[in-house]
């Protein structure tokens, strides 16, 4: 249950944090700026090292377990992965995505709220 309720979190805060991003792609650039440093990697790494993990544990009492299961290797990888980035190359990201059309810049985040929403409606129970 605990397990189920911090992925229903996660589902909230990946959907809020899109809805950011849509409403105010230069607010979302913003908050990863933040990140761009060399704890800020690590941060970012635990986070999303935390998230695989959550997500994986859920997913057996889910309503798409293969999708959580998948969607949490994905993201324990992109955390295992992410400190070897590095700040140099998060800049050269950062810098390729922020000079994209503002469609682009909306898109992305118009995706993690469809995302964020699909978790939780994954890890809600059905209404039967």
């Amino acid at each position: 249950m605990r397990v189920k309720f911090l992925a229903l979190a996660i589902g909230a805060f990946v959907a809020a944090v899109g809805l950011v991003g849509v409403v105010s792609p230069q607010g979302l650039q913003t908050i990863a700026r933040y990140s761009m440093t060399s704890v800020g990697l690590y941060v970012v790494a635990a986070i999303r090292l935390a998230f695989g993990v959550i997500l994986f544990r859920a997913a057996a009492a889910s309503r798409a377990p293969r999708v959580l299961r998948v969607v949490g290797v994905f993201a324990f990888v992109a955390g295992l992965v992410t400190p070897f980035l590095g700040v140099d190359r998060a800049h050269a990201i950062f810098d390729w995505w922020s000079g994209q059309s503002p469609v682009f810049l909306r898109l992305w985040p118009g995706l993690a709220v469809v995302f964020g929403v699909f978790i939780v409606w994954a890890v809600t129970p059905s209404r039967r």
